[in-house]
């Protein structure tokens, strides 16, 4: 275990309120002993989305928030050991926890890790999982808890689906577990058809209600239109041609 001190920066600019040093400090000093005993400092930063949304598109140039970031520090010889900064997303690290059925809590602590393993060199775009598998091992030795499923939020394999284990773990599984799982999506969508379909053919056949005529209140009573017999023009006179007898 490294004697040297840690000191960790921490500030929200979220509305929502993130765990700080004093539920996350002991496992961040317990990653800095076991994967950067040199480092002295660290700072982690709760964001909206808005604001990750403005990071992610000013530093990778993807125009839409994510979870979390990690910025490493670039620190030179004489200068304080700052190992780096971690941004997360409370409302995206909230919603994700809601879909695995977790504490926010418990979604950050994932994320510190993950974030944490990026600040000291690991990358698990450009490797073979090893960054990945050595999350795995950290959040159950640190934490002793099962890994969450990282599938969920960092762009799962085309076709791959959530499956839900009887103990309620939840793990991502591709082939035909996958496809089976869809077909039985797809089925059940099918179904629920079926029944609307079925309601709305029992409601065409019942009988309509008869309305009842609605009287007329007290009031003026309605003109009563008389018809009239039109009455007959009179008949024109024929003009009658009169002849002089004068002979031109």
């Amino acid at each position: 275990m490294s004697k040297l001190p840690f000191k960790v920066d921490w500030s929200n600019r979220s509305k929502l309120r993130g765990p700080g040093d004093g539920s996350m400090g002991e496992l961040l000093k317990k990653l800095r002993d076991k994967l950067a005993p040199q480092a002295q400092g660290l700072s982690v930063s709760y964001v909206d989305d808005r604001i990750m949304r403005k990071l992610n598109n000013l530093h990778r140039e993807i125009n839409k928030t994510t979870d979390v970031l990690s910025f490493p520090s670039e620190t030179g010889p004489g200068e304080f050991p700052h190992l780096g900064d971690i941004v997360i997303s409370l409302p995206m690290a909230d919603k994700m926890a809601q879909k695995l059925e977790v504490s926010r809590r418990r979604e950050v602590e994932t994320l510190l890790i993950h974030a944490f393993l990026h600040l000291c060199g690991y990358d698990h775009e450009t490797d073979k999982g090893e960054m990945m598998a050595l999350q795995a091992e950290l959040e159950k030795e640190l934490l002793e808890e099962e890994p969450l499923p990282m599938g969920l939020k960092r762009g799962r394999k085309a076709g791959s689906k959530v499956k839900v284990l009887k103990d309620g773990t939840k793990v991502v599984v591709t082939g035909r577990s996958a496809a089976a799982i869809n077909r039985r999506a797809v089925e059940a969508k099918a179904k629920t058809k079926v029944k609307v379909k079925a309601k709305a053919k029992v409601k065409a056949k019942a009988p309509a209600k008869k309305t009842s005529e609605v009287k007329r209140g007290p009031g003026r009573p309605r003109k009563v239109e008389t018809s009239v017999t039109p009455r007959k023009a009179p008949r024109r006179r024929r003009a009658v041609s009169t002849r002089t007898g004068v002979i031109d």
